[in-house]
């Protein structure tokens, strides 16, 4: 199992930012939340990520900072989860929304349980596209 955080897995392009706060749906597992949008990535990639944490919550950087390289971590060793349940490529961008300042533990938890989630929703809404491809033939 490969638990890194290449490069070619950072989300930067500001095209797909924009369309995933356009277009993209919402995961929620307090205090973390998960943007996605599934769809062909430019440069062939299966996931792309990327992590934020409020200025309105943390008004100094040293924090913010910390707090990304929390998410970063969990998401890097937590990321098979996703990529063994995706059967087409998916941005992500991955936010920590509060002020509450919880343990990486509890981070890590609640991060594995934020990707269940996904890929329970993610499941059951492809099992709705399959029923209604059915009844169309």
């Amino acid at each position: 199992m490969n638990f890194t955080y290449p490069k070619k897995e950072k989300l930067k392009s500001k095209i797909t930012i924009g369309l995933l706060f356009s277009e993209g749906k919402s995961v929620s597992k307090y205090p973390l939340r998960l943007v996605y949008h599934c769809g062909p990535i430019s440069d062939g990639s299966k996931i792309k990520m990327g992590v934020s944490v409020s200025k309105r919550n943390f008004k100094k950087a040293v924090d913010r900072n910390y707090f990304k390289r929390l998410l970063r971590e969990t998401y890097r060793l937590n990321k098979h989860i996703l990529i063994d349940n995706l059967d087409q490529p998916c941005s992500f961008m991955f936010f920590y929304q509060t002020k509450d300042r919880l343990s990486y533990a509890e981070i890590n938890t609640k991060t594995i349980q934020l990707f269940e989630k996904f890929i329970a929703q993610n499941a059951k809404k492809e099992a709705v596209e399959v029923k209604d491809d059915s009844e169309k033939e």
